[in-house]
């Protein structure tokens, strides 16, 4: 379940999601783009992150980096 949206896109953003084994991790980064099926995440590195928004446990916008 994803509280986030497109109207997120732009924010930095903190998802945890759980993974094809079913363990949890998270991902930390920019939003780039937001839909019913799925999030895309930008991190700090440059990788690109696409999260299914079925395995979405938490997700919440953050404050930028410092």
């Amino acid at each position: 379940m994803s509280h986030l949206s497109p109207a997120d896109v732009g924010a930095r953003v903190t998802v945890r999601h759980r993974l094809v084994d079913g363990a949890a991790t998270d991902v930390v980064g920019d939003l780039e783009a937001a839909d019913a099926d799925e999030l895309a995440i930008r991190t700090r590195t440059g990788e690109l992150v696409r999260v299914t928004t079925s395995g979405v446990v938490a997700a919440k916008v953050i404050g930028p980096s410092l």
